[in-house]
């Protein structure tokens, strides 16, 4: 037995210091983690940062040599300034409704709930007055056995209770009744208020397209010839071009994303938008000589765009000659262009997957350059592969 015991105390002392190991290995390896954690998100701040100096850079080129391009991009922002207020009181005024009808469902609630302990209490108090004002004498008087008398009595005593039960409960209820009747005039109060301010965040989301509108006409007024306007495109796609190089250096120090392989995709992508083709791959622009580097689709006004695959927002801010723009790295070189937004909801950093809403279509017909009817908006999608563009086509689903 001593032995045994012996024994037992050494294998005791040996699991010891294994367990201290074991636990100061977890320790360091969950340790290593937070560091990795916060490597990882420093990582990203300081990409991000990078992505915004290139952004300020190739937008004050881009100022200098166009004066009208600060006035377009100052609408552009405008407007997506506008729709999301309109949006975010759109979202207020919801749950607004939604709390007042829930308020006056309570309310009803209540209503019913008092109307029962009313009519309990009604049939105990005729009850009473059937026998009387002083049941108990009655009582008392009436008793042809003694032997009953007490539990008569204690049984007055719970009706008497349950009476003053109901009184009260009903005093609270209608006390309730009144509070809620008072937070439905103060939620209708501020629904009011809501549906006013929506009102006039409208007209002003109203007024900043219409400055968008001048602003454009402004810009192709000052177009007078064919060779203005190629120069100018030529202006565009050298700011794009620019971005995408430098983008393309800046995202390499991107924290590594899963390779869900972009190039094995072909003809198997959903659409963006739901529309139709109106500027292909390779078609002139502006009679030549340059051609589109992607193709243009027209769709509903204020349609939503998604992502095509999975990948990283490299870049979502406004662009000169693209309006506000959504890039994403897709990996392996690969990257797809979205231009011409009217409201981003996404920034510089986030994971995307097929489908992933970006932003909605600007309201404004034209913006890409491209004549067509009212009422239609643009979207211009670009793929590339490095710098060099590729038909966007041939990644997408047959329609």
């Amino acid at each position: 037995m001593w032995r045994d015991n012996r024994i037992n105390r050494k294998a005791s002392g040996a699991w010891a210091p294994r367990t201290a190991l074991l636990g100061a290995t977890l320790l360091l390896l969950a340790l290593a983690s937070i560091a990795h954690g916060a490597d990882k998100e420093g990582e990203l701040k300081q990409v991000r940062a990078r992505i915004e100096t290139i952004r300020k850079g190739i937008e004050a080129d881009a100022q200098r040599r166009d004066a009208l391009a600060s006035s377009l991009k100052e609408a552009e922002l405008a407007v997506q300034s506008a729709r999301e207020k309109v949006a975010q009181i759109r979202a207020q005024r919801i749950a607004s409704e939604r709390r007042l009808a829930d308020l006056k469902r309570k309310r009803t609630d209540t209503e019913n709930q008092l109307t029962a302990e009313r009519m309990t209490l009604a049939a105990q108090l005729r009850s009473a007055y059937v026998n009387g004002r002083e049941e108990q004498l009655v009582l008392l008087l009436n008793q042809q056995n003694p032997a009953d008398l007490g539990r008569m009595l204690t049984y007055y005593g719970y009706f008497g209770r349950a009476r003053a039960e109901h009184i009260t409960d009903i005093t609270d209820r209608l006390a309730h009744l009144d509070l809620l009747t008072e937070r439905i005039g103060t939620e209708a109060e501020q629904l009011r208020k809501l549906e006013e301010s929506q009102a006039q965040e409208t007209k002003q989301l109203a007024a900043a397209r219409t400055n968008r509108a001048q602003t454009l006409a402004s810009i192709q007024s000052k177009i007078r010839s064919r060779s203005d306007q190629v120069a100018t495109l030529e202006r565009q796609a050298k700011v794009l071009e620019r971005l995408i190089e430098e983008l393309q250096h800046a995202s390499r120090d991107f924290p590594a994303l899963p390779t869900h392989g972009f190039a094995r995709t072909l003809g198997k992508l959903p659409w963006p938008v739901n529309g139709k083709v109106i500027a292909k791959f390779g078609d002139l622009r502006a009679g030549g000589p340059l051609k589109w580097e992607g193709i243009v689709i027209s769709a509903p006004s204020s349609a939503q765009v998604h992502a095509l695959f999975h990948g990283r927002v490299v870049y979502a801010d406004y662009l000169y000659g693209m309006g506000l723009m959504v890039m994403i790295d897709h990996g392996d070189g690969y990257s797809s262009i979205y231009g011409h937004q009217e409201q981003l909801f996404c920034k510089v950093g986030d994971t995307v997957a097929p489908g992933t809403v970006l932003g909605v279509l600007a309201d404004q017909a034209g913006s890409a350059g491209v004549e067509q009817d009212g009422g239609r908006s643009e979207l211009h999608l670009e793929i590339r592969k490095g710098k060099q563009a590729l038909d966007p086509r041939k990644w997408l689903r047959k329609l």
